[in-house]
């Protein structure tokens, strides 16, 4: 109960329950839009334009977003993006209550509400530095990842009952309640009005962020590490898995249980992080990685049913473990002022190559064998967690007992250059008041 403690903290306390519910409302939501499309005439292509335009304007506005919340303050963009998530959704569920069938609304109302989500993913973090207690910030981290995993599990099946007892226009509404929900959660937020800050061109502001982005060395091959995750594991994954789910006895309902099994360990890994402060983070972080690839290697080489679902048990607590003390470290080295942006930068890198991941993976598969692919993916992802695990700036990288102090973007250039160019503005300065 001591690790439960922040939740005595009345701003973090707030947010955290408005920030679930609307976790849980967009996870059944996704569940009904794919019902509501699957209802409309057509062979099902339309399923992936629809969920795709979601995607795509989420990726696109990232770095906007981190500079517009390290400009206007984190709560104001996530008020605006929250506002307008809910407006899109009771607007999509009115258009299907009464009859609506234009697959064009669908795809608007999916690119609005992506477009918001895209505003708001960067400012999360930022936020989380502004209403937690000193020395909690890895409790807060863990505390959002049990929610996410928590309600990954029971969004789809509260969706799917109730899809039944009613419809996808219902569910779509309980998410804009949801929305609803967070926004009146922000609201009450207690939070001290920030400086005002001078506003200098967007893409000024964006390179700020690209300077501090490399200024932390660790987090250039995590990232990359990330985006080849997504992109060669992670993606074949979520494909070839169903594909061979299919053709086995279990079928859907056995793919169903790996899923379940997945979402199980990542609230174990979320309540394993509660309260941990390992003296390296980002090491324990990328070790937690290690089991990314258990997965792919267990449907690879034709493993019990039994050993797949412990293999994605394994995988589902390493990632909670492992996005626990990744963000917490971002948090503790990155200046608050400019944490937004930084976040938003990794976050497009770690994530922008995944829609290629998806859709490349069923046409590899035919060309070397599905099984050829889930292997190499099993093995790159090991080989790549223990290459990231050997760098300096990994292992050596401490913990922190608090955010770090806001200050300017630290220099891309090595020490020794800052002098010269210190000195030389020295000399330059004396020159001229001479």
């Amino acid at each position: 109960m001591t690790r439960l403690a922040l939740l005595r903290a009345r701003n973090f306390r707030v947010f955290y329950a408005g920030y679930v519910t609307s976790l849980l409302g967009s996870s059944m939501s996704i569940v009904a839009i794919t019902f509501a499309v699957l209802r409309l005439p057509g062979d099902g292509r339309d399923l992936g334009v629809v969920l795709a335009a979601r995607i795509v304007p989420q990726l696109l506005v990232l770095l906007a977003g981190g500079v517009a919340a390290d400009r206007y303050g984190r709560r104001t963009v996530m008020l605006t993006a929250d506002i307008t998530r809910c407006a899109a959704q009771a607007a999509f569920a009115a258009t299907l209550l009464l009859g609506g069938r234009q697959v064009w609304l669908f795809v608007i109302f999916s690119a609005v509400v992506g477009t918001a989500e895209g505003v708001f993913g960067p400012a999360v973090s930022a936020l989380t530095v502004e209403i937690t207690p000193a020395g909690e910030l890895v409790n807060a981290n863990a505390l959002f990842s049990l929610a996410g995993s928590a309600t990954r599990i029971a969004g789809p099946a509260l969706a799917g009952v109730l899809i039944v007892a009613a419809s996808p226009g219902v569910v779509i509404a309980i998410d804009a309640a949801s929305y609803a929900a967070s926004v009146c959660a922000l609201a009450c937020l207690r939070i001290p009005a920030a400086p005002t800050a001078v506003r200098r061109p967007v893409l000024r502001e964006l390179g700020d962020g690209w300077r501090e982005f490399r200024a932390h060395r660790w987090l250039t091959p995590t990232t990359v590490q990330f985006t080849f995750i997504n992109m060669l594991c992670w993606g074949p994954f979520l494909v070839i898995g169903p594909l061979l789910a299919s053709r086995t006895a279990g079928g859907p309902a056995a793919w169903g249980v790996v899923m379940g099994g997945y979402g199980t360990g990542s609230v174990a890994g979320g309540l394993l992080a509660l309260g941990r402060r390992p003296r390296r983070p980002m090491l324990t972080s990328v070790a937690a990685t290690l089991g990314y690839g258990l997965p792919c290697a267990a449907i690879a080489l034709s493993a019990p049913f039994a050993l797949v679902v412990v293999a994605a048990v394994a995988a589902g607590a390493g990632s909670a473990v492992s996005a626990s003390f990744e963000r917490t470290a971002l948090q503790q080295h990155v200046p608050a002022a400019r944490l937004a942006r930084v976040r938003s930068i990794q976050s497009l890198a770690a994530f922008g190559a995944g829609p290629a991941g998806l859709a490349l993976a069923a046409p590899v598969a035919l060309a070397l064998g599905p099984r050829t692919v889930l292997g190499f993916a099993a093995v790159w992802s090991t080989a790549a967690a223990l290459a990231v695990m050997a760098l300096p700036s990994v292992r050596h990288l401490a913990w922190s007992s608090g955010p770090a102090a806001t200050g300017p973007a630290a220099p891309s250039f090595p020490p020794e250059r800052l002098s010269v160019r210190v000195a030389a503005a020295r000399d330059a300065a004396e020159e001229s008041v001479s």
